[in-house]
């Protein structure tokens, strides 16, 4: 099971629960998160990604078929709501105060920016970032 679901119908498919009642319960529940950029209770039937509130509960849940893209993303989620809003990209992973950032491994490059006003690749696997890469770890330094 990924840590994320595109379509909240089919999780809550999955969970045997009515849809109605699993965005109720997924809008109170305060440890999972909602990445939307259509805002307020509108927002919660139009969701592009929900994240687990961290890693740990990834794993937890997918075992050896946790998906590490997943992973990624989720950590830096979870490192960046504390700092600031943080909202579904139409072009790439995340929107920041209108920055754009596209989240990946080391080979990610930086093909999903070239419609971004301004745009940061996030690398895991790196040590050192230049220019407008940014090393996946040094999001945990915000807290």
């Amino acid at each position: 099971m990924n840590a994320f679901f595109r379509n909240c119908a089919l999780f809550s498919l999955k969970m045997h629960l009515n849809s109605a009642i699993f965005l109720i319960i997924l809008h109170y529940y305060s440890a999972i998160c909602l990445c939307d950029d259509t805002g307020g209770i509108r927002g919660v039937g139009k969701v592009d990604k929900v994240y687990l509130d961290n890693t740990n509960m990834a794993y937890l849940l997918g075992g050896d078929a946790t998906d590490v893209g997943n992973i990624r993303e989720t950590f830096f989620y979870n490192q960046m709501r504390v700092v600031s809003d943080v909202i579904s990209s139409r072009v790439s992973d995340f929107e920041i105060d209108g920055k754009t950032f596209e989240v990946g491994g080391k080979n990610k490059g930086k093909k999903q920016l070239s419609d971004a006003k301004e745009g940061y690749v996030v690398k895991d696997d790196i040590e050192f970032g230049s220019a407008n890469i940014i090393p996946l770890w040094a999001f945990g330094l915000l807290y």
